[in-house]
C-alpha cells in the first residue's frame, strides 16, 4: 500500500484541487460583477478549506501534495480577489502593492532556502490566521460596496479584516525569516551552502 505522505487520490486533496479549478470562475464572477455568485463561491472555497484539513486528520490523509495544494489555492484566490477589487476600485492600490509585495518577498526568501537544501518552511500559526482574516476580509469588502445598512456595516467588518489581516501576513514573513536564518546559521561551515532537505 502506497504510504500515506506520498497519496494523491484523497479526499482533502480532491477538496483542494476543486477549490484551484474554482478561481478562474470565481475571477470571472468578480469582473463581471455577479457579486452574490462570487461570494457563495469564496464562502464555499473557505468551508472546503477548513472541511480538508479536519478531514487530512481525521482519515489520516495528510500527504506531500496536500501540503502544497491548500496553500496554493488560498494564495490564488487571495490574488484573484485582491486583482478584482482593485480593477473594481473596490479595494486601493496601495493595499494590493502590500500584499503582493509580502508574496515576492516570500518568494525570494523560499528561493533563498532552496538554495540551501531546504524545500519549504512548516505553516505557522499567524500565517494560518492572517490568511483566515484575508479571507473573511475580501468578501465582506465586495459586499460592502453596495448600498444599504447590511453592506454598510460588511464594509467597516471587511475593512477589520483586511487591515488585520495584512499586518499578521507581514508578521508572519518576519517569523519565517526568523526560522530561515535560524536554519541556514546552523548549516556547517564548510557545507558550501548546501544542507539536504529535511
Amino acid at each position: 500500500m502506497q504510504p500515506t505522505q506520498d497519496r494523491i487520490w484523497t479526499v482533502p486533496n480532491a477538496l483542494s484541487l476543486a477549490r484551484l479549478v474554482g478561481v478562474p470562475l470565481f475571477f470571472w464572477l468578480v469582473l463581471s460583477e455577479h457579486d452574490a455568485w462570487a461570494i457563495g463561491l469564496l464562502m464555499l472555497a473557505g468551508i472546503s478549506d477548513w472541511a480538508d484539513g479536519k478531514l487530512a486528520r481525521a482519515l489520516n490523509q495528510t500527504s506531500r501534495l496536500g501540503t502544497l495544494l491548500d496553500p496554493l489555492a488560498d494564495r490564488l484566490y487571495i490574488f484573484a480577489t485582491l486583482v478584482g477589487l482593485t480593477v473594481r476600485e473596490i479595494v486601493p492600490w496601495w493595499l494590493t502593492a502590500l500584499l503582493v509585495a509580502r508574496e515576492v518577498y516570500m518568494t525570494g526568501l523560499l528561493a533563498l532556502l532552496k538554495h540551501f537544501g531546504w524545500n519549504g518552511l512548516p505553516v505557522h500559526l499567524v500565517g494560518k490566521a492572517a490568511t483566515m482574516n484575508l479571507l473573511y476580509a475580501f468578501p465582506l469588502l465586495l459586499w460592502g460596496s453596495h448600498d444599504g445598512t447590511v453592506a454598510t456595516v460588511a464594509r467597516v467588518v471587511g475593512w477589520a479584516f483586511a487591515i488585520w489581516g495584512t499586518a499578521l501576513y507581514w508578521y508572519a514573513a518576519a517569523l519565517y525569516t526568523v526560522q530561515a536564518r535560524q536554519l541556514i546559521s546552523s548549516l556547517p561551515p564548510d557545507s558550501k551552502g548546501v544542507a539536504p532537505a529535511p
